[in-house]
């Protein structure tokens, strides 16, 4: 029995299985994603979605979906399922199905009378091809298949509309044909293992809905081009092998490369494990570059989400090179003291205080990881440098180090740390003044940056910056600590203190070095314990707030003011985790050991197998977001790390 399944019951109830997403990335950046029913509710869904590199160099849409037809005695069973307006599903294939399993990859059962039918997805680790097995379970009488593929060839960010611009021309190939419905794209390759009739009848499909987008404010509605078809028998117990992609292959060599791909999976066949196979999604090589993706299907890659997550999905799997080629490839695109955050080269946005300094905490953990702490100043001595000393003395972004030695960041109009969400031109949480995780994350820098400088002689540095590091941890809490209120500001602008109850504090409390003292840092977790912890996350703002908004729906505007005022995020837990089990060590141990299991069943209820981004703040704390995200898997990671990591102390 595979670790995750769904019923007939669960498939055919569309309430339940239109809300459960699938998603395979490989390490080029392109996936596959759709519903466990293969009904695409988003327009981000597809079954090959692979960047373009002549057109923009994002995520397009090639293959949208596949409807497969079972053929006996000259009746028709359509397997497929798209939705109308109006509530209209046609065809309604999901009636036919019979389970849907994870392990190895995602496999749908149909039956439809006395036939029995399997159809396994694989998405290729290193190409840019999606790989579909079809398998004649049991059958009386003769069979045959009916493919029909569903094209966009468009931006994953838009829609496909009907136009007369559409390239209808095919060529034949070796069993399949090839075909580039626009200018600039690549060719998209449709090829099955065996000889198969190909009929060109091509034709639009009007007006699919995506009750995700609709749901969200977005356009949804969307014109499919479907060229023609595929048809070939089928025998009981036969193997067909359908292969997209953007390169032609062998077809007799699919079996084999189907075999092969699967051998190298890390089986889904527990929660860490599901948790570890979904961490690799994030890793992109390409270029020469290795990179994260901050969360699919939409997010590209983010500076600050980079480094929060690496940790979690290189380190604790002892994939050293992967962490270190990451950290490489983010220090060639440096400006100044800044990372890009968002977008890549001359559409680089350096809007981010916290990316710089989150860099520090993410070479401390690779150091301690690879017991290299002696050889980071050496090699990495010059960028620490250029950061620390642009944050003390440039002003990029308005970022500039105050006389008391703390961080000041933020201009009107702009959100630089991670509460970033803006509407209508002004940020939500705008944070401008000195923000409290900021400072935390100034002070761990600086200390570890003197501790491998001391290691490597440097004594000049060591001299100037601990100095500035013992001025920082005595400003920090006289200007963020509150003695009457038990907690931190969550930041300061000259004399005004913003107390909202926040979780950015808990930054303060798990850094290597940290500016508090034991007792502070209990009190602070203790409050953080009462007021934001969730089963899912920490809420971002106290439901005592005014400002509090329970629910993260709706439209955009909705959803970002929600985004940051009570909208339950899973990656604070680690540091809620590593803070709580540093202060009561193995007496905090079932506390922790209880939050991360109970995120056990999460991995049933939106992105399968994964962790979405957010989470209502309200019971029963829906999911939101993207339904995989890297921190939020990172994370979680993290924490069964530090619970292994203090049971073998006890």
């Amino acid at each position: 029995m595979s670790y995750i399944s769904f019923t007939k019951e669960q498939l055919v109830n569309l309430e339940f299985s239109l809300n459960r997403e699938i998603i395979r990335s490989n390490r080029a950046g392109s996936y596959a994603s759709t519903t466990i029913i293969n009904c695409n509710t988003r327009k981000y869904h597809g079954l090959l979605v692979v960047p373009q590199a002549y057109i923009d160099g994002e995520n397009h849409v090639l293959l949208s979906s596949l409807d497969e037809t079972v053929i006996q005695q000259d009746a028709e069973f359509n397997l497929g399922i798209h939705k109308y307006p109006d509530e209209v599903y046609l065809p309604k294939g999901h009636k036919y199905l019979r389970s849907f399993v994870t392990e190895p990859i995602p496999k749908l059962t149909y039956r439809i009378g006395g036939v029995i039918l399997e159809k396994e997805m694989l998405f290729a680790k290193n190409e840019d091809r999606i790989i579909i097995k079809y398998t004649l379970i049991e059958a009386h009488s003769k069979t045959r298949l009916k493919l029909k593929p569903f094209l966009a060839f468009r931006n994953i960010h838009r829609l496909s509309k009907a136009n007369h611009f559409v390239d209808k021309r095919y060529e034949l190939i070796n069993n399949g044909v090839k075909m580039q419905l626009y200018q600039g794209y690549s060719h998209l390759f449709m090829q099955c293992s065996k000889k198969t009739d190909y009929v060109h009848v091509p034709d639009w499909y009007y007006n699919i809905e995506y009750q995700q987008e609709k749901q969200r404010g977005y356009d949804y509605l969307e014109d499919l081009f479907v060229p023609g078809y595929f048809e070939f028998s089928i025998e009981k117990g036969e193997s067909v092998y359908f292969s997209a992609g953007i390169e032609e292959v062998n077809p007799a060599n699919l079996k084999r490369f189907y075999n092969n791909e699967i051998s190298k999976r890390i089986p889904r066949d527990n929660f860490e494990n599901c948790l570890k196979n979904s961490a690799q999604q994030f890793i992109v090589k390409k270029n020469k570059k290795t990179e994260i993706i901050a969360g699919y299907p939409w997010f590209g890659r983010w500076g600050r989400d980079t480094f929060i997550s690496l940790p979690g999905l290189t380190l604790l799997t002892a994939d050293f090179k992967t962490c270190k080629d990451v950290i490489d490839t983010m220090l060639a695109e440096m400006n100044g003291p800044l990372f890009p955050n968002i977008g890549e080269g001359s559409n680089s946005s350096y809007n981010s205080v916290d990316a710089p300094l989150w860099f520090f905490w993410t070479l401390q953990q690779y150091a301690d990881f690879t017991n290299t702490k002696d050889k980071i100043w050496k090699e990495y001595g010059k960028k620490m440098l250029t950061i620390l000393e642009g944050f003390r003395n440039s002003n990029m972004q308005n970022i500039k180090m105050l006389e008391n030695g703390l961080i000041y960041a933020g201009e009107q109009g702009k959100a630089l740390t991670w509460m970033d969400a803006i509407v209508n031109g002004k940020a939500v949480t705008p944070r401008i003044g000195m923000p409290v995780e900021i400072n935390a994350l100034w002070y761990n820098a600086i200390m570890f940056s003197v501790e491998v400088a001391q290691l490597a002689k440097d004594v000049t540095f060591v001299k100037e910056w601990k100095l500035l590091a013992d001025t920082i941890k005595v400003s920090f809490k006289d200007i963020f600590w509150s003695k009457d209120k038990g907690y931190l500001a969550d930041y300061v602008d000259g004399e005004y203190k913003d107390w909202n109850i926040r979780p950015n504090m808990v930054i303060a409390t798990s850094l290597p070095f940290s500016p508090l003292s034991e007792k502070i840092r209990q009190l602070i977790l203790e409050l953080i314990k009462k007021e934001l912890l969730t089963p899912r996350g920490l809420r971002t703002l106290s439901p005592q707030s005014p400002d509090y908004k329970d629910v993260y729906f709706g439209n955009q505007t909705e959803r970002d003011s929600a985004y940051h005022q009570g909208t339950v995020w899973p990656w604070l837990l680690g540091h809620f985790a590593e803070a709580y089990l540093k202060i009561y060590g193995k007496s905090g141990l079932s506390f922790i050991k209880n939050i991360y299991e109970g995120f056990e069943p999460v991995i049933r209820e939106h992105g399968i197998a994964s962790i979405s981004e957010v989470y209502d703040g309200n019971p029963p704390h829906a999911p939101g977001g993207t339904p995989s995200q890297a921190w939020s898997v990172a994370e979680l990671l993290r924490i069964k790390w530090l619970i292994d990591k203090y049971e073998k102390e006890l």
